[in-house]
């Protein structure tokens, strides 16, 4: 598991941690349909433009989130990439248990215990 983001993935602890953050979840929500501003961002919270941009900072610096300059503005994108790394990850796991229930379920048969 990577611990820091590159060009190949984002750092899976940090970035689980960041969407451990209600804002940080609808923000990854908001920029799933376009790029923003921090501004636009803040609109729908009751938070200052300040507050949304820490939030954006902490997406940035675990990968799933860009920002880019256009002049004076600063748009954020989603990296959608990086957030499916994240879903692959999840796969992993929840293929991983259904395995191991598999399994389980199959020494149960054989065993002859009644379910």
């Amino acid at each position: 598991m990577s611990t820091s983001p590159t060009a190949s993935g984002p750092d899976l602890d940090s970035a689980f941690a960041a969407l451990g953050d209600p804002v940080r979840r609808a923000l990854v929500t908001r920029l799933a349909r376009g790029d923003a501003t921090v501004g636009q961002l803040a609109e729908p919270f009751d938070l200052t433009p300040q507050a949304i941009s820490h939030h954006v900072g902490v997406l940035r610096r675990c990968g799933l989130v860009e920002q880019r300059r256009e002049g004076t503005r600063r748009p954020c994108r989603l990296r959608a990439d990086h957030l499916s790394l994240l879903g692959g990850w999840i796969d992993e796991q929840r293929r991983a248990w259904d395995d191991r229930l598999d399994a389980l379920e199959r020494h149960l048969d054989d065993d002859g215990t009644v379910r």
